[in-house]
């Protein structure tokens, strides 16, 4: 069951669109869910469907489709490097190798203690500032360098 927050959200989200189109506020519906629950799972997908009335395989369709859902626990920090052509033109697999290394896990797996999680994801609009990565979706880290990287992971180690 949607929370009563994740419910307001929506709502606050489905005034944005024709009463007759409410599977427009789908991809705000899932980041919600996200936001406070750290990933989506399939329970969740089946309640953003009932709560828009949409079929519950076009709400796994969209959270499929897009890399910035997370369809299982993916850590407190979770790492999503961009390994499109251009970032790994500029060092993504380089920035990818050393995360990975640093944190003695590989794509798509999460730290031991449940602090990390590191993940490739597609274009995400900032060529010309790779190789880069976001942190939880929310935050942009470009020209990451392994020294920006290790000064990085430095300032999430004391959160």
């Amino acid at each position: 069951m949607l929370s009563e927050q994740i419910q307001l959200k929506i709502d606050r989200e489905l005034k944005k669109y024709p009463a007759d189109q409410k599977q427009s506020a789908v991809m705000a519906a899932l980041r919600f869910v996200q936001d406070e629950k750290g990933w989506i799972a399939s329970d969740d997908m089946a309640d953003v469907a009932a709560y828009l009335g949409m079929p519950n395989m076009a709400v796994c369709e969209v959270a499929t489709f897009y890399h910035m859902y997370n369809l299982k626990p993916m850590g407190k920090h979770t790492i999503t490097v961009c390994t499109n052509l251009p970032c790994t033109l500029n060092g993504a697999g380089d920035t990818v190798a050393y995360l990975e290394a640093k944190l003695g896990i590989g794509l798509g797996e999460v730290t031991a203690d449940g602090k990390y999680g590191l993940r490739e994801g597609e274009c995400m609009g900032a060529c010309k500032d790779a190789p880069l990565f976001t942190l939880n979706n929310k935050k942009i880290c470009s020209r990451m360098s392994e020294e920006k990287i290790d000064q990085f992971l430095a300032e999430l180690d004391k959160l």
